[in-house]
């Protein structure tokens, strides 16, 4: 860094290396406390729009590694300062309008958290510090990136992504696996049929035919249960594709 002042009428320029010793606190503080909280606010700002259209069996998990802390809806793991992320079920609302909010939602959080501060700093409620700066720019940071429209490796997509597909008229990208459930009344067995109506596997009991049907929808997201019975279909379970 570069900084300069007049000394006897003179520019005297004097120059900072970009990181000292002495901005370590500052570091520990970005890294183990600011950037935590606003990955639980993200997270947070997901689960809230899932559970507006719906949503069950909601989580959001911080960090990695083993679970530590569990605490409703909240579970802390042992590395909490890296990575985080929420899942849900079952969404009642899955059209396109519902799907934009719930990808949107953890930046429009973050968003709202960087306005919050920036009024309680003007109407003077909390000072100006390293902390407020560090989570006004880390916010940003996090808004940037997860609104940036691009593909994650494993097959996964940013939120940005998922929006303008969806603006762009390309529900493909949120498109639900079906999983089938189907009773053969002839042979008194429960079928399992994949996407494509393909036999999985037959069962003799019911609840062993859904136990696999979940297996599958579980590690097919976004995905659905049909269940097929006495010539009526229907959605049993949800699997949605969930925001990182």
């Amino acid at each position: 860094m570069i900084c300069g002042f007049l000394e006897g009428g003179r520019r005297i320029i004097k120059t900072k290396d970009m990181f000292e010793i002495n901005d370590l606190p500052k570091f520990f503080l970005a890294f183990f406390l600011v950037l935590p909280i606003i990955s639980v606010l993200h997270e947070g700002g997901h689960v809230f729009f899932a559970w507006l259209m719906g949503g069950k069996n909601i989580k959001v998990s911080v960090g990695s590694g083993r679970p530590v802390i569990n605490w409703g809806m909240l579970e802390i793991r042992k590395f909490y300062f890296w990575y985080g992320v929420c899942t849900f079920e079952n969404l009642k609302r899955k059209q396109k309008w519902s799907s934009i909010l719930i990808f949107g939602g953890g930046s429009i959080f973050n968003i709202v958290g960087i306005l919050l501060v920036l009024f309680l700093i003007k109407q003077g409620l909390i000072n100006e510090s390293m902390f407020t700066y560090q989570f006004t720019y880390f916010s940003f940071y996090y808004v940037f990136f997860a609104l940036l429209p691009m593909p994650y490796p494993g097959g996964n997509y940013s939120d940005g992504k998922v929006i303008l597909d969806l603006l762009r008229g390309k529900p493909t990208i949120i498109k639900e696996t079906a999983i089938t459930v189907k009773r053969d009344v002839e042979k008194e067995q429960w079928m399992v049929l994949n996407d494509n109506m393909d036999l999985e596997q037959v069962f003799n009991n019911e609840k062993e035919a859904y136990d696999k049907a979940k297996a599958i929808a579980v590690n097919a997201k976004p995905s659905k249960i049909i269940y097929y019975k006495e010539g009526e279909e229907k959605e049993v379970h949800n699997f949605p594709k969930i925001p990182l």
